[in-house]
This record gives structure tokens, sequence and C-alpha cells, in this order.
């Protein structure tokens, strides 16, 4: 109990202090580091720096909202060089989908409590979980359509321009993405350091919350390993 008191609390404190707090950019040796709201203001930058034949991974430090079209935009950009993607602090919605655009995707070493919440209209299934229907048939009422194959290169100018169309009309596939994605709306993945090594926890949150996410429910058989959420 005093462990997920711990993890609530942390999570709540992140999640107030980088809610709306602009995308930045920051290139570090062969890791690109982004952090903030992918709200479309630093992708161009982004994709100048990902087509750098130096970037290997990206990660996604403390990033809150998003719409889904940028968050495409981001995973399309990350799809076409085949770069592997960490989550250190909170990585919700937007900043989610691109995370798992990754060839390798993995939490972020450290001290801290990471947290990655993919965002879905309801709680999967345990023959969801199982069969990887949550990923698949559920998820699309939640993210994006996957793009066709991407060119060798992003082009900069179309990858902005996805950035503006987050008021396009819903499709027949299910609601817009901007409806479905909820705030604090999904499963709830955790890792939190303790004496003896992290502790890996998932929850369904559905949105009624708020900050207090112990009123998130704990899901078993939820492993992000076996579910391919984290690779590494």
């Amino acid at each position: 109990m005093k462990l997920r008191y711990h993890i609530v609390v942390a999570l709540a404190v992140g999640a107030t202090s980088v809610a709306s707090v602009a995308a930045e950019i920051e290139l570090e040796g062969s890791r690109l580091i982004v952090s903030g709201m992918l709200d479309g203001s630093a992708l161009p930058e982004f994709v100048m720096h990902v087509n750098n034949s130096r970037i290997r991974t990206v990660m996604f430090d403390n990033s809150i909202g998003g719409s889904a079209e940028v968050a495409e935009a981001y995973a399309q950009a990350i799809r076409s060089k085949g770069l592997s993607t960490e989550a250190r602090g909170q990585c919700q919605a937007a900043c989610a989908y691109a995370f798992l655009a990754g060839k390798e995707h993995r939490f972020g070493r450290g001290g801290q409590v990471n947290a990655l919440l993919i965002p879905l209209p309801r709680k999967p299934t345990q023959a969801e979980l199982a069969t990887g229907g949550w990923r698949s048939d559920e998820a699309r009422h939640a993210a994006p359509p996957a793009p066709a194959p991407a060119a060798e290169s992003v082009n900069v100018a179309s990858a902005a321009s996805a950035s503006a169309s987050s008021d396009a009309p819903a499709s027949d596939a299910g609601p817009a993405p901007k409806e479905a994605w909820m705030p604090g709306k999904g499963i709830l993945f955790t890792s939190s350091p303790t004496f003896f090594g992290r502790v890996y926890n998932t929850y369904y949150c559905d949105g009624n919350q708020g900050a207090d996410l112990s009123r998130c429910e704990r899901m078993s058989d939820a492993d992000p390993y076996k579910l391919g959420v984290l690779t590494q």
C-alpha cells in the first residue's frame, strides 16, 4: 500500500508540472530528447534532427498531451528511420502513440517513477489482452490509423501540416481521435524503483480519477513486456 501511495503522489506531481508545457527538443549525442506537449510547435525541428544519421534513440521525457495528427507525424518519422524510443517520467496519450512506433521501446533508466498511459475507449478484456486485440480493433478508436509505408526521408513541410488538421472530421472507423483521447483514460503502465529492483504495475483509468490515480483499477495479467509495450 505504501509503495502504491508513493507511485500515485509522484505521478500526480509529475502530471501537474508538465501538462501545459510546449514541446522542446534537445540533442544529446545519438539521443534526441523530446519533452512537453506534442502540439506541433517543435515538429519541424524534430524531423530535421531525425533525418540526421547520428540519431539512434528518441527519448520522451515528461510528455503529456498533444493531438493525434501530430503524434502520427512523430511516429512516422521514428518508423521511417527505424529508431528506438524511451519514456522517462510521464508519457501519455500522444506521447504513448509516438513511443510505441519505436523499433525497440523501453522505460528510461534512473531513480524516477516512469508511467506510460495508452489511451483506450474502454477497459480491454483478458481475451483481448491475451490475443493482442486491445492494440488493434480497440486501439483503432483511440489512435489515428497506421500510415502508408514511409518514404526514405520525412518531408518537414508535410509533417508540419499534419499538426494543423486536428479539427478534421471523424472517419467511419470510430470517433475522432481528439474525442477518444480523453484526459487520463486508458491503460497506465508504471515502473517504480525499489531496493529490490523495479516494480511494474498496470492499471485501467476511466478518466474520472483526475490526479488521484489511486482510483484507477489494478489489472492482473497485464505485464508490459508480455504485451509488447516494453521490449527491453
